[in-house]
């Protein structure tokens, strides 16, 4: 199975604060990947990296076999790779139709920003609905979907997910890990990062477990959900951290 993105022995520091150390992931094409763990355990930090957005200070990040650790986070965009924040971040006063016309800017041809808008509309018909409504005005699962939304316009080859259901209803949730599903059925290689971990598993197909930076379990996810020792102490019994 061919690895899109490779990590390996990625530390990463905030002055005399060690956020991630020798941390080595993998994520094949066409999979779901997650990383969990608590607060603070370094998978905000982990993301970011990858994007660009903090550098690391040992390690490498290879994607699709190219070195990318020292690209600028538009370069690692342009690429393929591309993440929907934790917080949403949309720009609230900008109207539905218009965030998603942002998220599409590294995409220069027009035809494809169109079938990309269109299948942003299939996933979340509700986007469509509410396309010329200021984004502020939304809900806050409307606007998850919409910086989910937003990200796919890029065209990524790796999705990047951070926190995709936090402060959402659970049926919500729900629907936000089934359209997960059906993205990397259709080929979108996904990395998620989450606290909701053993819904998370249930999606997933391998899964890395972050603490205080580093890698303290790994392994097939179902693996991992079967794992009670590894529920109690780094997943929560309710499956949230």
């Amino acid at each position: 199975m061919s690895r899109i993105l490779e990590i390996r022995n990625l530390s990463v520091s905030y002055g005399a604060i060690a956020a991630l150390s020798s941390v080595s992931i993998s994520v094949p094409a066409g999979q779901i990947v997650a990383v969990l763990g608590a607060n603070g355990g370094g998978k905000t930090t982990l993301l970011k990296t990858i994007s660009g957005l903090v550098r690391a200070q040992g390690g490498s990040i290879a994607f699709d076999g190219e070195e990318i650790t020292k690209l600028s986070p538009e370069a690692i965009t342009r690429k393929g790779i591309v993440q929907a924040p934790e917080g949403r971040q949309i720009f609230g006063e900008l109207t539905v139709f218009e965030n998603l016309q942002i998220g599409g800017f590294t995409v220069r041809d027009r035809r494809a920003r169109e079938r990309n808008l269109e299948r942003v509309y299939g996933y979340f018909p509700v986007l469509k609905e509410r396309r010329d409504q200021v984004s502020q005005t939304l809900s806050g699962g409307e606007q998850q979907m919409l910086a989910i939304g937003r990200a796919l316009m890029a065209s990524p080859r790796l999705l990047i997910l951070d926190e995709p259901s936090l402060g959402l209803a659970p049926l919500i949730v729900r629907s936000i890990f089934a359209i997960i599903t059906e993205f990397q059925q259709e080929g979108t290689t996904v990395l998620i990062v989450e606290q909701n971990a053993l819904q998370t598993l249930r999606i997933s197909s391998f899964a890395y477990v972050l603490q205080v930076g580093r890698l303290v379990k790994y392994g097939p996810a179902g693996e991992l959900q079967d794992d009670p020792e590894l529920v109690e102490a780094y997943l929560g019994t309710d499956g949230k951290t």
